[in-house]
């Protein structure tokens, strides 16, 4: 009996072996979160980058609830947050698309009624 010889190296096995790594990987990514809290930012022609550095940030989410610092608050903690910061910190709102009118009104017309000067309201360009 004669023993064949192996010219090639079958490498459908490593195909497989390399189409369930790339599954796995792209299942994976999707669980990974950009950020703590979902917001979906309304769109705008003229939004510019934003370097974020410490700001205050007031996050607005659909169900209309407040977040600071990665934490549900009510409007009136929110308040007592923001009298503690100076009048001319920087303020980043990031309201959701679907959020109510209402409660960014809300927000924004405590922070003009203690003068607050520096206040950005944080979109995406479309």
């Amino acid at each position: 009996m004669k023993i064949k010889k192996f010219d090639s190296i079958n490498v459908i096995p490593f195909i497989d072996v390399l189409l369930v790594l790339l599954a796995i990987v792209l299942m994976t990514s999707t669980f990974i979160a950009k950020g703590v809290i979902p917001v979906s930012l309304p769109e705008t022609q003229s939004a510019q980058k934003l370097k974020e550095n410490k700001e205050f940030t007031i996050y607005i989410d659909k169900e209309n609830f407040y977040y600071v610092n990665k934490k549900k608050i009510t409007i009136e903690s929110l308040e007592e947050e923001l009298l503690k910061l100076n009048h001319d910190s920087l303020i980043l709102i990031r309201s959701d698309k679907e959020a109510d009118f209402n409660s960014f009104v809300k927000v924004l017309d405590f922070l003009k009624s203690k003068d607050f000067l520096n206040i950005s309201i944080v979109t995406q360009n479309e």
